[in-house]
């Protein structure tokens, strides 16, 4: 079985050897980087399975990191490493695009078994499927999920605020996955163990939060409703 290419964005000497160390007998290989302009330089050349990130580094934190590498890569997997645990902070890292996080301090078994779900969806990409759509029309808005665009399609109000936004990595995923089953339920379960990993009541208040940002920037057309089917899912109407 191939290693695990994953690369290790860390300001923590100590802790950095210690994940080396121990995940490098278990099948993983280990680059790393102390801080996130080197992260940056390193990712675009190494092109890792899985990047796993520290938020609080000097010269370039790793939310500015990520966000960097996600204008132009949407796929690798990322996992942050936070000391911080506020719903905020959590939430700004998903919205850039991370696909899950680990609170510090954690056990190397629970690190090793995070990667490895990340690397599965990471591996998925390379195999052949079919062409999907990108391009949806939502009412008078018009979404484009491989640019990540909104646009609202009423010229006469092209000098509205709301007429085009650029929406994070996170809404864009979750308003495909709607705009894909229009009229039908969005099972929150699905959802969260497909962009965030685990389906627990935290992420679940975090898919909230994002669920209530969509609806704020298509409330151009008051014909387009998101519904919360309360203990289920989501369901974009459009009537």
């Amino acid at each position: 079985m191939d290693k695990i290419n994953v690369l290790l964005v860390e300001d923590e000497l100590t802790l950095t050897m210690i994940i080396k160390e121990t995940l490098e007998g278990q099948n993983f290989k280990i680059h790393t980087a102390s801080d996130g302009e080197e992260g940056l330089r390193m990712f675009f050349d190494l092109r890792p399975d899985v990047l796993v990130a520290d938020v609080m580094m000097p010269r370039m934190d790793g939310f500015e990191m990520v966000r960097r590498i996600r204008q132009t890569d949407k796929r690798t997997p990322v996992l942050f490493l936070t000391a911080r645990s506020t719903i905020n902070d959590v939430v700004e890292g998903f919205e850039l695009g991370a696909n899950d996080y680990l609170k510090k301090p954690f056990g190397m078994q629970e690190l090793m078994i995070r990667i490895k779900a990340l690397a599965g969806k990471a591996f998925s990409f390379t195999e052949e499927k079919p062409r999907e759509v990108t391009h949806f029309e939502i009412g008078d808005y018009r979404f484009n999920s491989i640019t990540q665009r909104l646009t609202y399609g009423k010229m006469a109000t092209s000098l509205h605020a709301h007429a085009e936004v650029e929406l994070s990595h996170r809404e864009s995923e979750i308003l495909k996955r709607l705009c894909e089953n229009r009229n039908q339920v969005v099972h929150t379960q699905n959802v969260l163990l497909e962009l965030w990993g685990d389906d627990s009541f935290f992420n679940s208040r975090s898919l909230h939060v994002f669920i209530t940002k969509l609806r704020h920037k298509l409330s151009l057309d008051e014909r387009i409703r998101i519904v919360n089917i309360r203990g289920i899912g989501y369901k974009l109407i459009v009537s």
